[in-house]
């Protein structure tokens, strides 16, 4: 994916933003008296970005990088997830095929890896890397670090109790291309920063088939509805995108809050 223009009201400093996140992640850690941290690393880039200022903040010794890919994931993701570890010098690295776990899962629940429906396999996948990043996260006495970002976080763009399974979330400030932005800044190869985003839970899985757009044309729209409070009418003659993907983004918001509230209470 080029890279696109970036409208005024979405750029960031990217010097002070780093700072910021770097102490972020590094009082973190040292509060909770933790060895450093654990992340999934899909070669995408949130995930990129997030391991890239995890190094910054604690060095690469202290970064441990799972890439867990399972019998349908992209070769080129898990390529893309080698090139930064070489680039970032990270050596505690762990390749867990996750195809069985899936699959265990799957027949438990009556069906098989290949029939499957597809979200539900989807979510599947998701659950058993936040499985993995917890077990080490145990076992070594680290922190998991969320990689998701503000623009997935507002469109419920994540699986519950899934990838949004973490200790805490240094990026959940930024919009998608502030993170692309970042990424580059960062010294992330500038075809993973720019590159379209896929979740790639299936073959071909990419996140613009399923939100109506990519985050060049929903991040602006996510800007003026939550950050500035216009009506949908008003975000379409801002943007220039249609009414009726503003509306869908309005809804796929609304839909998902239960995504942002995990914990629902009944007081007695």
């Amino acid at each position: 994916m080029p890279k696109y223009p970036i409208p005024d009201f979405l750029k960031i400093d990217l010097e002070k933003t780093t700072e910021k996140l770097v102490k972020c992640i590094r009082d973190h850690v040292s509060e909770a008296r933790v060895s450093g941290v654990v992340i999934g690393l899909s070669g995408g880039v949130d995930s990129s970005t997030i391991t890239a200022l995890s190094v910054r903040a604690l060095g690469p010794d202290k970064v441990k990088v799972l890439i867990m890919p399972d019998r349908e994931s992209s070769r080129k993701s898990i390529e893309d997830a080698k090139r930064v570890i070489e680039v970032l010098g990270i050596r505690d690295v762990v390749y867990a095929d996750i195809t069985p776990i899936v699959e265990a899962v799957l027949r438990l629940g009556g069906d098989d890896y290949d029939t499957a429906p597809r979200i539900p396999k989807a979510n599947v996948k998701a659950r058993a890397r936040m499985i993995l990043l917890y077990y080490y996260a145990n076992k070594e006495n680290r922190l998991v670090v969320g990689s998701g970002d503000r623009s997935e976080w507002l469109l419920g763009y994540f699986t519950k109790w899934g990838d949004a399974a973490a200790d805490f979330y240094p990026l959940l400030g930024l919009y998608k291309t502030q993170v692309r932005m970042l990424a580059e800044y960062l010294g992330i190869p500038e075809d993973i920063a720019w590159k379209p985003s896929s979740p790639d839970l299936w073959p071909g899985h990419k996140a613009r088939d399923e939100l109506g757009a990519e985050y060049d044309v929903l991040d602006p729209i996510l800007y003026y509805m939550f950050d500035v409070g216009l009506r949908d009418e008003e975000i379409a003659e801002k943007t220039g995108a249609p009414l009726e993907l503003v509306r869908a983004v309005r809804q796929r918001h609304l839909a998902s809050g239960h995504k942002r509230s995990p914990l629902k209470v009944c007081v007695p």
